[in-house]
């Protein structure tokens, strides 16, 4: 069943929300693969709905907000794609669309003012733009890094590394060779972490990310100054 091209928006919205059930996401996915305009509308959500992934530290929710929450949704059942797909063309003020799409989203920023975020439902679905797998000098793979954009980055660690009590590991990035090397943050006590750092243009295809290792705190220049424990070049994700 094909997903209307009137119903881009709101299904890209509940999709990146994670509004969809199981059968509508893979409709979804399937349909995305060959619609560059479906493609697009999923791209934009993504991107209005990143804020809420950096912005928003995450925060215990309540069993009484899940219930609460749970019961405004419950009045007002969500259509299906198949339902959306095959009804005759909706008129701009079709109110049961626009009832449901409100109050999903009416109920979802409800959930992040009171309980302080529900990321859990975009971390998720947000996809980074470009990946970087980082190597020693003997080729072995030490970590992978995913630029969000955003100034927001994820260093994901696959190897024990020793750092000296008065050292610390630095991420950094070279955007431009204008620029230079840009910090993305440290990681603490040699743990994966996601990192944000300066404001930095776009990441790019072959962009170079690596970890080094500087004194406590981090450079003190602004720059790498110690030796650099893993690099590698960024490739657009597919």
């Amino acid at each position: 069943m094909t997903i209307a091209r009137d119903d881009f928006a709101a299904i890209a919205d509940e999709y990146v929300l994670g509004l969809l059930d199981e059968a509508d996401a893979t409709r979804l996915e399937t349909q995305l693969e060959h619609d560059a305009g479906l493609a697009d509308a999923v791209a934009q959500a993504r991107e209005r709905f990143l804020p809420l992934d950096t912005g928003i530290e995450p925060a215990s929710v309540t069993p009484a907000l899940w219930n609460a929450i749970e019961a405004r949704l419950a009045k007002t059942e969500a259509p299906s794609i198949a339902a959306m797909s095959s009804r005759r063309p909706a008129a701009g003020n079709d109110n049961a669309r626009s009832g449901w799409r409100a109050a999903a989203i009416s109920a979802m920023a409800a959930s992040l003012i009171l309980a302080g975020g529900l990321v859990w439902s975009v971390t998720r679905t947000v996809e980074p733009l470009v990946v970087a797998v980082l190597v020693n000098e003997a080729g072995d793979v030490q970590a992978v890094v995913e630029d969000f954009g955003n100034d927001t980055a994820s260093v994901k660690l696959l190897a024990d590394f020793t750092v000296p009590e008065d050292k610390t590991m630095q991420v950094w990035t070279l955007p431009s060779r204008e620029m230079g090397p840009m910090s993305l943050g440290l990681l603490e006590d040699r743990h994966s972490a996601r990192l944000s750092g300066s404001s930095l243009p776009k990441p790019q295809d072959t962009q170079l990310y690596e970890i080094t290792l500087e004194q406590a705190g981090g450079s003190p220049t602004g720059r790498p100054t110690g030796p650099i424990l893993a690099k590698g070049f960024a490739k657009l994700a597919r």
